[in-house]
């Protein structure tokens, strides 16, 4: 599968699917090489953003958000080739949206405030400095601003 076929599907998809396929696509771009920890984490980083509304009204919105996530980073005609790496991240974006729609005194948190992460082997963002919630394999995750839900 290209990214630009996933992208262009997840416009014509009914919510919640597109948001669903547009969480699990950076899951798999951001962590698949990652522990499952790590890639719930990235899910969770993408679910408080889209919470914030900063980003925009949709998962979709949030992940291609200019330069923001893998989907906006990498070419257009990057190929998902990872069967078993793709099974895996539908099945942790599926689990962190059931998560994310638990009240928030019942969610578990991998990296509780974190809104940014950066894998240092291939970036290194001027936000590096902020306060570290975590490191979890070869991604540190920050909280660069303290993000709150739309009201």
């Amino acid at each position: 599968m290209k990214l630009a076929w996933i992208l262009w599907l997840s416009q014509f998809l009914p919510q919640p699917a597109a948001d669903s396929l547009c969480l699990s696509t950076t899951v798999y771009l951001e962590a698949r090489n990652q522990s499952l920890q790590g890639q719930q984490a990235v899910a969770e980083v993408a679910l408080r953003r889209k919470d914030s509304g900063l980003w925009g009204d949709s998962m979709c919105d949030v992940v291609t958000a200019r330069k923001q996530f893998a989907p906006t980073i990498v070419s257009p005609n990057t190929r998902l080739q990872n069967m078993d790496a793709w099974h895996r991240s539908v099945n942790v974006a599926l689990d962190a949206e059931r998560n994310w729609a638990l009240p928030v005194g019942q969610r578990k948190e991998i990296v509780p405030g974190a809104s940014h992460f950066a894998a240092h082997a291939i970036a290194n963002p001027s936000w590096s400095n902020a306060y570290q919630v975590a490191t979890i394999g070869d991604h540190t995750f920050y909280r660069v601003q303290r993000l709150k839900p739309r009201a």
